[in-house]
C-alpha cells in the first residue's frame, strides 16, 4: 500500500469506522493534523471555543446517534479543560474516542513547555489511555481504541498522537474496528433459576438504568415488570428505559441519599436489577439496603457491577434484552394462576392511582416556567427531544414533557454540571430532523455557555432554556438535608450558593455569541416566548425566571 504521511492516514481510519465529525479546539502541536483536517473530504470539524463545551456537544452527539464520538483535545492544558466532561462520560458509559496531540516523541527528554504526561491524566476518567509512539501503529492502535469504547460497558478512550509520529510516512491498511458483539443470551438453566426467585415475591421491585436503553429492552422490561406486577425504579437511568407513562413506573432513586434508596425498596421481598449499578448515591448506604431475606437477581453485561457492593443471589452477565426475553417466557410458563392473579392486583393498583394523580394534578400553577412548558407541550405535541439539566426544575419538566420514547429524552449525569446546552448541540447535529431543546439551571448554564456560539456558527438549529432561580438551588436543597441530620439549626444559605448580583443578562449573552434569546419575567410572556423560540431561524434561548 503507498505510503501516505500519519495524518492523513489517520482521517481515513475515523472515516473508515464512520468517525465524520470531530468535536474540538484547536492548538500548535496538532496543528498539521488540524491543516490535513480542513483539506478532508467528507470530513467536518466541528468547533467549540473552549475544551469543555467539545466535550459535552460530543457526549451529547453520541448518546443521540446511539455510536460513538470523535473529541479532539489540546496537548495536556485542553486535556485538562475537558476531564470534568470526560468524568461524565465515563460515569454515563458514553463511548467518546478521544485524541491530544503533543510536540513529538523526539522532546520528551526536554521537559518544555506544556510537557506532560498525557495518558496518566486521561486514565482515571477514561476506559483506555494510550499513546503511540511508533508511526507504524497510529492506524492499529485506533482501531483498539474505537472497539474498547463501543465494547459493554462503553465509555470514553484517549489517543495521544505525537506530531512527529503523525507526521511520518504511513502505509497501514485503513480498515474498520471490529466491535465484538454483545448480545448474549443466559443459560436456560439460570434463567429459570431466575424465574424461580422472583416467582413467589409477594412486593416485588425491578431496579433499573440505562443498560436497558442500551440493549433496547424497553418491551422486554415492561413485559417482566407486568408479569411480576414489580413496581420499577430507575438508578443509574438518563436515558428512556420504561415509558413514564407506564403504571408501574415509580421514578427515579435519586444520585444523592442512601437512606432514601432503602426506604424505596426495603420491604420488597423480590429484587430485579437490570443494566445499573446499585447504588450511584453520593451518599450511600454503607449497609445492605435490601431486606433481610429478600431474593436479588442482577442482570447486566457490566460484570464489574454484578454484586459490587451488596451480595446478590443470582449475577447473570448477559445482555438485557436477551436475559429479559427469556425471563419472560419462563414466567409465562411458570407462574401459577395465584401468582399471576396477585401480579395483576398489583398492576391494577397502580393504574388506578396513576389515574387518580392525573385527575389530581389539575391546571398548572401559573408560574412562567409552568406556562411555558405547557404552551410547549401543546405546540409541539411532545414530538421533540429533550435534554434536561434542569436539575430542581426537572420535575416540572417532565411533568408537560414526560420521558415516552427512547432517543427523546437525555438527562444530565455523572454529576458534571454543563451538558445540558452543549449536549443539545450535540443531540440537533446528530438528529437535525427532530427539534432538539436544552434546558439548564442558570448555574449549569454558565459552566458550558460557550455552546451557543458554535450552535450559531455551524447552523445548528438547538433550542435553549435557562431555569433562573439566580442560585444553585440544588445545594440549598442538600445542605438543608445536612443541617436535619446533624440537628443543626436551619439559617442563611452560604453565600457562595447565591447567583442574584450581580445579575446575568442571559439574553444579552446569547445574542452576543450569535443565537437569538428573549427574557420572561410574567406567565403572558411564556406564552410569547414559545413561539418565538419555535419560529426562529437557528439557535434560540429563553431566560424563564423562576
Amino acid at each position: 500500500m503507498e505510503a501516505t504521511p500519519g495524518r492523513e492516514r489517520l482521517i481515513e481510519q475515523f472515516k473508515a469506522d464512520g468517525l465524520n465529525v470531530m468535536f474540538g479546539n484547536p492548538g500548535t502541536v496538532e496543528q498539521g493534523f488540524l491543516d490535513a483536517v480542513d483539506a478532508a473530504e467528507d470530513f467536518r470539524y466541528v468547533l467549540a471555543l473552549q475544551e469543555t463545551v467539545a466535550a459535552g456537544i460530543a457526549d451529547g452527539y453520541a448518546r443521540a446517534t446511539g455510536g460513538a464520538a470523535l473529541l479532539q483535545l489540546h496537548s495536556g492544558v485542553g486535556l485538562g479543560n475537558g476531564i470534568g466532561m470526560l468524568y461524565q462520560s465515563l460515569r454515563g458509559h458514553t463511548p467518546l474516542v478521544v485524541v491530544a496531540g503533543d510536540a513529538g516523541v523526539r522532546y520528551d527528554a526536554m521537559d518544555a513547555q506544556m510537557a506532560s504526561d498525557l495518558v496518566a491524566m486521561a486514565r482515571p476518567v477514561t476506559k483506555y489511555a494510550t499513546r503511540v509512539t511508533d508511526p507504524r501503529s497510529v492506524l492499529r492502535t485506533v482501531r483498539r481504541a474505537v472497539k474498547i469504547a463501543l465494547t459493554p460497558p462503553r465509555g470514553p478512550v484517549f489517543v495521544a498522537l505525537p506530531m512527529d509520529v503523525l507526521d511520518e510516512l504511513n502505509s497501514e491498511p485503513v480498515l474498520p474496528a471490529t466491535v465484538p458483539l454483545t448480545d448474549v443470551a443466559p443459560s436456560p438453566a439460570s434463567v429459570g433459576r431466575a424465574a424461580e426467585l422472583l416467582a413467589s415475591a409477594e412486593r416485588p421491585v425491578v431496579l433499573v438504568g440505562d443498560g436497558v436503553a442500551l440493549s433496547g429492552a424497553q418491551r422486554e422490561l415492561a413485559a417482566v415488570a407486568e408479569l411480576l406486577g414489580a413496581d420499577v425504579y430507575e438508578v443509574d437511568s438518563s436515558e428512556v428505559n420504561i415509558a413514564a407513562s407506564h403504571p408501574l413506573r415509580r421514578g427515579q432513586t435519586g444520585h444523592m441519599f442512601g437512606p432514601h434508596s432503602k426506604e424505596l425498596i426495603g420491604d420488597a421481598d423480590g429484587v430485579l436489577i437490570v443494566g445499573t449499578y446499585v447504588f450511584p448515591e453520593v451518599f450511600p448506604e454503607l449497609e445492605s439496603p435490601f431486606r433481610a431475606g429478600a431474593k436479588v437477581v442482577h442482570i447486566d453485561l457490566n460484570a464489574y457491577e454484578i454484586a459490587k457492593n451488596h451480595p446478590v443471589d443470582l449475577g447473570l452477565a448477559a445482555d438485557p434484552r436477551q436475559a429479559l426475553r427469556a425471563l419472560a417466557g419462563v414466567l409465562e410458563r411458570q407462574l401459577t394462576p395465584q401468582r399471576r392473579a396477585a401480579a395483576a392486583a398489583r398492576l391494577d393498583v397502580r393504574t388506578r392511582e396513576q389515574v387518580r394523580a392525573a385527575g389530581a394534578a389539575g391546571e398548572d400553577d401559573g408560574t412562567p416556567m409552568a406556562v411555558f412548558l405547557r404552551t410547549l407541550a401543546e405546540r409541539t405535541g411532545g414530538d421533540l427531544i429533550v435534554f434536561d439539566e434542569a436539575l430542581t426544575t426537572s420535575p416540572l419538566v417532565t411533568r408537560y414533557l414526560p420521558a415516552e420514547r427512547p432517543g427523546d429524552y437525555h438527562l444530565t449525569r455523572g454529576g458534571s454540571l454543563g451538558v445540558g446546552f452543549p449536549g443539545a448541540v450535540g443531540a440537533k447535529l446528530a438528529r437535525p430532523d427532530r427539534l432538539v431543546v436544552g434546558f439548564a439551571g442558570d448555574g449549569g448554564s454558565m459552566y458550558t455557555y460557550q455552546a451557543l456560539w458554535t450552535a450559531a456558527r455551524h447552523g445548528i438549529d438547538a433550542k435553549f432554556v435557562v431555569c433562573n432561580n439566580r442560585k444553585y438551588r440544588l445545594l440549598d436543597d442538600n445542605i438543608a438535608q445536612y443541617w436535619r441530620e446533624r440537628d443543626i439549626p436551619e439559617h442563611g444559605f452560604p453565600g457562595s450558593f447565591d447567583l442574584s448580583h450581580p445579575e446575568i443578562d442571559f439574553a444579552g449573552l446569547a445574542r452576543s455569541l450569535g443565537a437569538g434569546g428573549m427574557r420572561v419575567e410574567k406567565p403572558d410572556e411564556a406564552v410569547a416566548a414559545v413561539g418565538r423560540m419555535l419560529s426562529h431561524p437557528g439557535p434560540f434561548l429563553v431566560d424563564v425566571q423562576i
